[in-house]
């Protein structure tokens, strides 16, 4: 116990406090980049029959606005973390079939993989390549399509709000890279 109280010495007790002004834009962001995609969703879903929200993007949403800073939260991040793993996870799928814990226990860790190796890690990319592998026959049914949308188009619509949102702040800059 004393080796580990000494080990914790140097280490932050807790995370800075977000300022109000920080907890606001957060909510402001947040609240329009979903609700931009809702409402679009609504639009697509009329029009083609194909979706624009899924899940992970209330994931990414506090990623994006509650955390921007975070290397798992930029541009790159992002698109390219929910795009690789609709790909591997409609994948896998096609590979694996109607086996959904085995699906998901494939894709999510390839996923995983993939992201690291192409430096694109985004958490809620997980829960993309979990819902595409093993999600229902709604989402199944779409195939590939589920790769552009939702994936692709939603995320980079919330990016795109984001790109604006989290520059609205005189000491926030984002994104921190591309």
């Amino acid at each position: 116990m004393k080796t580990l109280l000494v080990k914790m010495r140097g280490v932050s007790k807790a995370p800075p406090v977000a300022q109000r002004d920080e907890i606001l834009l957060a909510f402001v962001g947040s609240s329009l980049a979903l609700g931009l995609v809702a409402m679009l969703h609504g639009l697509c879903l009329e029009n083609t029959g194909l979706p624009l929200i899924m899940a992970p993007f209330g994931a990414s949403a506090v990623l994006l606005f509650g955390a921007f800073k975070s290397p798992l939260a930029q541009p790159r991040n992002v698109i390219g973390g929910h795009i690789i793993s609709a790909l591997v996870g409609v994948s896998i799928y096609q590979i694996v079939g109607d086996y959904p814990m085995l699906a998901a226990s494939l894709a999510v860790p390839t996923a995983i993989v993939l992201m690291h190796a192409s430096n694109t890690l985004h958490p809620p990319g997980g829960a993309t390549a979990f819902v595409t592998s093993a999600g229902g026959a709604a989402v199944h049914s779409l195939g590939y399509w589920y790769v552009l949308t939702p994936s692709a188009a939603g995320s980079a619509i919330m990016v795109l709000v984001a790109l604006v949102v989290n520059n609205l702040h005189r000491r926030h800059r984002y994104p921190q890279f591309w």
